[in-house]
């Protein structure tokens, strides 16, 4: 198995405007994509167990980093124009083999922390756009 600390994974996305590519892995500390599938029931009259088809696939990505304002300058863009921005996560890092995840998000939620007993922070969230692609370059 190729197992790998979480340390190497990258993130990038389009900024607005002008839509270039971003790696913004140097300001995060966490990183996730959670997905879910829709499921319909179709149970009848008389089941005894329930029954189901599989429905649409839905993604979301959250991010939480460290506030600086380079980072703060992509994401406020991207939340303020609500485009939908290319994405490109690698929760291995880069290298042969590794696993790609690419596709669409829209900047749906971003706020701001500071406090003081840290740093100053910052937590976002993209709704996935489409389809995720899974690829191994």
């Amino acid at each position: 198995m190729a197992f790998t600390h979480g340390k190497n994974a990258t993130f990038f996305v389009d900024t607005y405007p002008g839509l270039v590519s971003t790696d913004l892995s140097a300001y995060l500390n966490s990183t996730g994509l959670d997905r879910n599938a829709d499921q319909a029931e179709t149970s009848t009259l008389g089941s005894t167990y329930k029954s189901f088809v599989a429905g649409l696939i839905d993604g979301k990505f959250s991010l939480a980093g460290l506030f600086d304002p380079t980072v703060d300058a992509v994401l406020d863009a991207l939340f303020v124009s609500g485009v939908s921005s290319d994405f490109i996560y690698r929760p291995q890092g880069t290298g042969a083999g590794t696993v790609q995840l690419d596709g669409h998000v829209i900047l749906t939620s971003y706020s701001l922390s500071a406090g003081l007993d840290g740093p100053s922070a910052f937590t976002a969230e993209f709704q996935v756009d489409g389809a995720v692609i899974r690829t191994t370059p």
